[in-house]
């Protein structure tokens, strides 16, 4: 998609793209224990696509994310976020991320798009660092910082960070 603010050569071909769990990956970065301490990890994409229509500004994304994903090397606190105090993946197992449009202007592109956890629904803007197509697989980057509070996810103030920032790295190949 060359889109303002977006490297990346030629616009990919209209079609539907899936996204390829094993070459796409999000990773988080968030401070626990009043902000002194970093926590790092991932989760992983389950399946996704991306559509491209003939506007460059109207691709839709829809990526599924397993809760129970979660990882962040450290067994017992990756036990505890996947437990029914923060992310209840045995209730609900999946989180999305639907986007219907691209956002384009000075300072770049941006996708506007519904995050789903633990059944809430909030609006979330992924703004694209980068974008390629190779005329079969689009690559892409995305940054967005996710308030967990208004995802409900509200256990442990201050002892746990309340903002997460996520980047995302999705390879997606042409149907």
């Amino acid at each position: 998609m060359a889109t303002p603010g977006v490297e990346g050569g030629p616009v990919p071909a209209p079609g539907t793209y899936e996204i390829e769990p094993a070459a796409s990956m999000i990773r988080f970065e968030t401070r626990a224990l009043f902000g002194l301490l970093p926590v790092r990890g991932t989760f992983t994409i389950e399946h996704g696509r991306i559509t491209v229509s003939e506007a460059a500004e109207e691709p839709t994304v829809d990526v599924v994310i397993q809760a129970a994903s979660f990882e962040s090397g450290n067994q017992q606190r990756d036990d505890h976020v996947r437990s029914a105090d923060y992310l209840d993946a045995a209730t609900h197992p999946e989180i999305t991320f639907c986007s219907p449009r691209l956002e384009s202007s000075v300072m770049g592109a941006v996708l506007d798009g519904r995050l789903t956890v633990q059944g809430n629904t909030g609006t979330v803007a992924v703004a694209l660092e980068s974008v390629a197509f190779d005329g079969q697989r689009i690559t892409a980057r995305g940054i967005a910082t996710i308030d967990r509070y208004a995802f409900g996810v509200t256990k442990a103030k201050g002892m746990t960070g309340r903002y997460l920032k996520i980047v995302t790295d999705v390879t997606a190949k042409l149907l």
